[in-house]
């Protein structure tokens, strides 16, 4: 038995972390095998570190029947002493949660919004409905669900126990790492001692301060700023307005950014901008947090506080996320801003992209060179969002003068033309990235499915997850409209000799010619594939267009092979 096993150590400044807190719940540690074997184990995947991403993909492998091992080095979700964390969950993070099966638990406990609102002084300068923008508006599924991280995660863990295939290993914590042209190895330490796992595919889930990242020499593409803020997670006597609330330029915080977003257990996240210079312990103290909420709510106010921690902004992404038989993921391999929940809501990308690639390549349905194209598209949706929050970070604490002189001026114009309103910059609101370098992708695909409605032929209701689901991890295409004989008996030879299904898109009046098909009377599944006409769509596991065509012939012959790694195969030969 190991002497000790010592604790989760605090990251990022957590240590200042002030208030009540909330309850996480404990999962028990379970000696593994290895120990009392006294020799290595050997798996197709191991993934490292239990947060939203590293769960997320454990739970999709876990549907597609794929058995893998996740270690984590704590016994619970979330972070001890900071388990509020990421709050905001975007439309196609939803979706993906109602395709894993635990949508229902989300939307019960967290709170839908679609409202944004922002203010410079006590002026409002600009709003939005993103529930009125096309990105968002055809899913069964809200733009935004706000909900404390952990509970997604506990959900996650809730839904993996059910499933079965991945088994869940706490308080085992992976210390050193190598790999060979054979396998992986690594040296793992438990609360009952050491032991060695070998393993196919590593995952590394592990965070922003993954070692990983040393271990397989990773480069990485950084950028610290000196932006300072303190979190607080607070309830409230007053009941201010569900509405995501923005200011820039808060009165009542020295003229500095205020975010106000309502979460879950009627609990408010309040974000407070400090000064560049701010001391993390100083900023973090209950009585000059009570100030600030006092000044923003009133005297008369009554406020709990859950929870309350500084926080410093930083970018950074892996310049590579696949290093051998490593792959980066979430905060791993890579680090934004938070503006416009574009962090935690990429890492839940990131799992569902590497999931069914993996399942397919582990079913013998790919190329293993499709694992490649996780990097290709991944790294691209990284870069993105890169990009856009570090823009926001400069509208809201400009660096130079001519930056605050453009700030102010977007502001003076906001308040009084709608067209300057546009170029009021608080938080591009996440999206589901495009894929536009991605080799496993014809230049016609890329493009996100929402998760729309359609009908069955007896005119019950269906969704898009319906059937991903029902074609269980293999491509789908759908084709929409007639369709000749000669074009059904194709796409019957095709389904045969590939891990393909197909399904006939039909409106209100056609008669069908395939023996699976839906009716689609309101034009949103069409819509959603992003096609018009007769045309047929490539949909991926993740609900990706892989490639559309107006005819079946071979191009889309050419469309599943490319999908499932053939072209990438091909290229490294």
């Amino acid at each position: 038995m190991a002497e000790s096993y010592a604790e989760t150590a605090h990251t990022n400044g957590y240590e200042f972390t002030q208030g009540s807190g909330y309850a996480l719940p404990e999962y028990p540690f379970q000696e593994p095998p290895e120990i009392a074997a006294g020799q290595p184990s050997h798996h197709e995947i191991v993934i490292v570190g239990g947060g939203i991403s590293g769960l997320t993909l454990a739970c999709a492998l876990a549907q597609y029947g794929i058995s893998a091992v996740l270690l984590d080095e704590d016994n619970t979700v979330g972070v001890k002493g900071a388990s509020s964390r990421g709050i905001c969950y975007s439309q196609k993070s939803l979706e993906i949660f109602d395709r894993l099966g635990i949508y229902e638990r989300i939307a019960a406990k967290g709170i839908q919004w679609s409202v944004g609102r922002t203010f410079a002084g006590a002026d409002e300068v600009y709003s939005f409905d993103l529930k009125q923008q096309g990105a968002f508006n055809l899913s069964t599924q809200p733009p935004f669900i706000n909900i404390q991280q952990f509970y997604i995660e506990g959900y996650l863990v809730e839904r993996i126990y059910e499933l079965g295939n991945v088994e869940l290993r706490w308080k085992n914590r992976v210390t050193a790492f190598t790999q060979d042209q054979e396998c992986a190895t690594l040296t793992v330490s438990t609360p009952a001692g050491d032991y060695q796992l070998r393993a196919d595919h590593v995952i590394d889930a592990t965070g922003c301060h993954s070692p990983f990242r040393q271990w397989v020499g990773a480069s990485v593409t950084a950028k610290k700023g000196d932006d300072r803020w303190c979190i607080a997670d607070v309830r409230f006597s007053k009941h201010p307005p569900v509405e995501r609330h923005t200011w820039i330029e808060a009165p009542f915080n020295e003229n500095r950014a205020v975010w106000q977003h309502l979460m879950g257990d009627n609990v408010w996240r309040i974000d407070y901008q400090m000064a560049p210079d701010a001391d993390p312990a100083e900023v973090s103290r209950q009585e000059l947090v009570r100030e600030r909420l006092t000044r923003q709510f009133g005297p008369d106010c009554e406020v709990e506080i859950v929870w309350v921690g500084p926080y410093a902004y930083r970018s950074e992404f892996v310049d590579r996320m696949r290093h051998g038989r490593v792959y980066f993921m979430g905060d791993s391999a890579k680090v934004v801003s938070p503006f416009g929940a574009r962090g935690g809501n990429t890492g839940i990308a990131d799992a569902d992209n590497l999931a069914w690639k993996l399942a397919a390549v582990m079913k013998g349905r790919a190329a293993p060179a499709l694992l490649d194209s996780y990097h290709e598209e991944r790294h691209d949706a990284a870069q993105q969002n890169v990009k856009v929050t570090n823009r926001t970070a400069r509208f809201l604490r400009p660096a130079t003068a001519m930056e605050k002189l453009f700030r102010d001026a977007t502001l003076s114009l906001a308040r009084q033309h709608l067209f300057a309103r546009q170029l009021v910059n608080t938080g591009r609101m996440a999206i589901a990235n495009p894929y536009t370098r991605s080799s496993a992708c014809e230049a016609t695909g890329g493009l996100s499915v929402q998760n729309v409605v359609f009908e069955w032929p007896d005119g019950s209701r269906g969704i898009v997850n319906d059937l991903l689901r029902w074609a269980d991890g293999r491509l789908l295409v759908l084709v929409f409209g007639n369709a000749s004989a000669t074009a059904l008996q194709r796409l019957a030879g095709l389904t045969a000799s590939a891990p393909l299904r197909a399904v006939q898109v039909l409106d209100a009046e056609d008669r069908p010619g395939a023996v699976e098909y839906v009716r689609d009377p309101k034009g949103h599944l069409q819509g959603a594939c992003h096609v018009f006409g007769h045309a047929w769509a490539l949909l991926r596991p993740d609900s990706y267009v892989a490639a559309t065509g107006e005819s079946v012939d071979a191009s889309l012959v050419h469309a599943v092979g490319r999908a499932l790694g053939a072209a990438l195969e091909e290229e490294s030969a």
